[in-house]
């Protein structure tokens, strides 16, 4: 049996599916969540799989909780998720984050995250109505800060972030698109 969550968008790029995270993509989130790739995005230092098991529970439950979420990215053709990225609002973050990680080290390098993060802040601002969006980046996180920096977001000092410093808050400019 396959359980979905529903009604969720699937957002398709030029080689990307986006959609709502599934019971399958479970083993490949916490094979990543556990290892030192995970690092940015949990909070503790020698994580669990009772760890990373709620970790997925509550992005699944974001979609519940908030009508919107975080999506897998899946290559068209494939169904195997390598990443993930999406909305993200817990409910001590002082503003809506544009979040992202890739699971796979053979998904990195060629572009599929600033593809993904294109579409998903353009979701943000269109269809759910945002008028800002950040990203909360550890300064060390040299491949998320550059990340940002291609996105156009700019660092912005005067933000409040989650959590203990050092924490970078990146803004994302408002899309062309979502102004129009």
């Amino acid at each position: 049996m396959t359980v979905a969550l529903s009604p969720t968008p699937i957002l398709e790029t030029e080689r990307l599916v986006l959609r709502a995270p599934q019971a399958r993509d479970w083993e490949a989130w916490r094979d990543f969540f556990l290892t030192d790739r995970g690092q940015w995005i949990r909070s503790m230092s020698n994580p669990t799989p009772k760890d990373a098991w709620r970790t997925f529970a509550a992005v699944t439950g974001h979609w519940v909780l908030h009508g919107c979420g975080m999506f897998v990215m899946t290559e068209r053709g494939s169904d195997q998720g390598f990443g993930m990225i999406g909305p993200w609002m817990p409910v001590n973050w002082p503003e809506a984050e544009i979040s992202w990680s890739v699971w796979a080290p053979q998904a990195e390098g060629k572009g599929y995250m600033a593809e993904a993060a294109r579409a998903v802040i353009a979701h943000a601002f269109h269809d759910l109505g945002w008028t800002t969006a950040v990203s909360y980046i550890d300064p060390n996180n040299i491949r998320s800060t550059a990340l940002a920096q291609r996105l156009g977001a700019t660092p912005d000092p005067s933000a409040a972030f989650p959590g203990e410093p050092p924490i970078v808050v990146w803004r994302h400019p408002v899309p062309q698109e979502a102004t129009a």
